[in-house]
């Protein structure tokens, strides 16, 4: 399902922030192939700020906590650290839980951007946790064992039970992708994607054409965010990491 609206989070109103430095957007990391060719709009990729499950250590998946006020100032650095590269949005699109929601509209606020037409879909939810949604580590090695909690975490196409594995995230994420988010990029309009650990790494996976081991390694800091220039067959030319020489925030494991 989809609807466009803009939000202003009740947490937003209150939240203390810190400065950004214009210094962070220049220190950010660049990774550029050889030469080819890069069409001039960028994605931008965030996953959400801290939530209060996050905060708990519990897994989560398609739950719906909020923000915790850490992840409201997450959210409000990396909308400054977005306004120094002076970018204007097109479009934006968010998953149908508040914790992306939220920081989606923390970052338009900060950019002066709040037109901007966002489309919340369940598609780029987190990946469904099934079995382990709302228990704590400890409580989940109790039950099944460290080796069994660690397959279904670390395996590509392994799932807890009644939930999803990294492949069967990619399998709603990837097909919702083509046929509502790159047909802008195509068109040369910027946009702007606010989601979860493992629904961003089922596009980063495409964008960089990773394996599903490789993906695997890739961690996602909250509210980092990931500036991609594509190549006309969509995939990426260029990855710049906005929070890379900058003071790098506790990696949250994706839940």
């Amino acid at each position: 399902m989809s609807e466009h609206l803009s939000l202003s989070p009740r947490a937003l109103a209150n939240a203390p922030v810190q400065a950004a430095s214009p210094a962070a957007a220049h220190d950010a990391q660049h990774e550029t192939a050889e030469p080819v060719a890069m069409m001039p709009n960028v994605l931008v990729l965030i996953r959400h700020g801290q939530s209060e499950w996050n905060r708990l250590n519990l897994f989560t998946g398609w739950r719906d906590p909020d923000l915790t006020e850490k992840g409201v100032i997450e959210a409000r650095w990396a909308g400054r650290l977005i306004k120094t590269q002076a970018l204007k949005f097109d479009a934006a699109f968010t998953s149908g839980l508040k914790r992306a929601q939220n920081t989606l509209d923390i970052i338009l606020s900060e950019i002066n951007q709040p037109q901007v037409p966002i489309t919340r879909d369940v598609a780029l939810n987190e990946r469904d946790y099934g079995d382990l949604s709302g228990l704590n580590k400890d409580e989940a090695r109790k039950k099944w064992g460290d080796d069994q909690i660690q397959l279904w975490r670390r395996s590509y196409d392994i799932p807890p039970p009644g939930g999803e594995s990294l492949k069967d995230t990619a399998a709603r994420v990837l097909p919702y992708y083509d046929a509502h988010i790159w047909p802008l990029l195509r068109d040369g309009k910027n946009v702007i994607v606010t989601a979860h650990g493992n629904s961003l790494r089922a596009l980063i996976m495409r964008l960089e054409r990773l394996s599903g081991e490789e993906i695997l390694k890739r961690e996602l800091a909250t509210a980092a965010p990931i500036i991609y220039r594509l190549t006309p067959e969509g995939v990426s030319a260029e990855r710049r990491n906005l929070l890379h020489g900058s003071a790098s925030p506790k990696t949250e494991d994706a839940r």
